[in-house]
């Protein structure tokens, strides 16, 4: 159990952004004419398609879409190892239960992008297959700025844009988990400096 109860956290949120998605997907519009105001004017439901990573960047190509899922699938694997060897080596329970938030959002997230293409029809148009092209679905949106970006900024001059991202679950559950181990580093990784302590100490002995 001293195991099973960080991978059940990844469970629980894979769960809840799964069943999130699928409300989302079959009972919402896309775009504005199905978006729901859930909080004033600036947080929304708004059902959109994220073919790429964190904030829509792409990589340009089939092959690119293809890798990147790959890349989420072999991360996956390292982050449920790494949280086998975080409770292993009785790393503190803070860094493993946020080390298993993410690994749930990586997972949630990585189902979008293998199976949607497939269940949902949702890969973009031209790719090779719909098997690990899926688009993620996002659907939180906090509304604080959309428009066209003015043409004189680099690479993004001319797109449409949101000041905020539209995100999902998963991707809530990742930025979580990184926001507390970042506001936690020297609690969480202070057993690291242990070791180069201990000749120190042993030396003061002497």
């Amino acid at each position: 159990m001293k195991y099973w109860k960080y991978y059940l956290v990844a469970l629980i949120v894979i769960i809840i952004d799964q069943a999130v998605k699928l409300i989302v997907h079959y009972n919402m519009e896309m775009g504005m004419p199905g978006e729901i105001v859930l909080l004033g004017d600036w947080l929304k439901l708004h059902y959109t398609l994220n073919p790429g990573m964190a904030f829509g960047v792409e990589l340009g190509s089939d092959y690119g879409k293809l890798m990147l899922s790959l890349f989420r699938l072999v991360a996956v694997f390292g982050i449920a190892y790494y949280i086998y060897h975080l409770v292993k080596t009785k790393a503190p329970k803070g860094l493993i239960w946020c080390i298993g938030l993410i690994l749930g959002g990586a997972i949630g997230n990585l189902i979008d992008s293998t199976f949607y293409g497939v269940w949902f029809d949702n890969h973009p148009y031209g790719s090779s297959t719909p098997w690990f092209h899926g688009q993620v679905i996002d659907m939180f949106y906090i509304d604080i700025w959309e428009g066209i970006v003015p043409n004189w900024i680099p690479i993004l001059g001319g797109k449409p844009m949101s000041l905020w991202p539209i995100f999902n679950v998963a991707d809530s559950a990742i930025f979580i988990g990184v926001l507390i181990i970042l506001f936690n580093q020297k609690r969480f990784f202070a057993h690291y400096d242990e070791p180069a302590k201990q000749p120190a100490a042993e030396q003061q002995g002497l």
